[in-house]
């Protein structure tokens, strides 16, 4: 029963992500993204951490997609009026780009199958979750919050106007 929700949801998240990428309204695209969101959450109920499913769909599919949907029908996103981008924004996006490939490059060198394979027992608990957060994977998370922050920073002067 588990093997069949996993490929259901893996076909619903893979269907999902090229609608997703392939849809030619920002609007049509982020409502995608949520569908991907919750059949990832439906992941996470498989493998036993309840608190990783329930914070997803909140956090993600609930409020960081909802402030992209505000934002995207907020913005005048008219061809014409879209303004140029210089040879620095694009330098400092290559950068950001390559220091979260690092991290993720990174996660998955010191990733051994003894530590992808929780036991299901141990898997939903925040306790768990937490600790293997803050002892061996802070220097990618600290860095993912610097990315986080950048990004933030990098959509205020987008949507700057001049």
């Amino acid at each position: 029963m588990a093997t069949i929700l996993f490929i259901i949801l893996s076909i619903v998240a893979i269907g999902s992500a090229l609608m997703m990428i392939t849809s030619k309204s920002p609007v049509n695209s982020i409502l995608w993204l949520i569908v991907v969101f919750f059949a990832i959450s439906g992941h996470y109920i498989l493998l036993n951490a309840q608190f990783l499913a329930v914070v997803n769909i909140i956090v993600y599919a609930g409020a960081i997609m909802v402030l992209f949907l505000f934002v995207v029908m907020l913005m005048n996103l008219n061809a014409e009026t879209e303004p140029a981008k210089n040879q620095r924004q694009q330098i400092i996006a290559i950068i950001t780009g390559g220091c979260f490939l690092l991290v993720l490059l990174a996660a998955f060198k010191t990733a051994t199958s003894q530590q992808v394979m929780v036991g299901a027992g141990n898997a939903g608990l925040i306790k768990t979750l937490g600790k293997v957060l803050f002892t061996n994977y802070i220097l990618p998370f600290e860095i993912s919050s610097v990315l986080f922050l950048s990004a933030i920073v990098g959509s205020v002067i987008i949507s700057k106007k001049e």
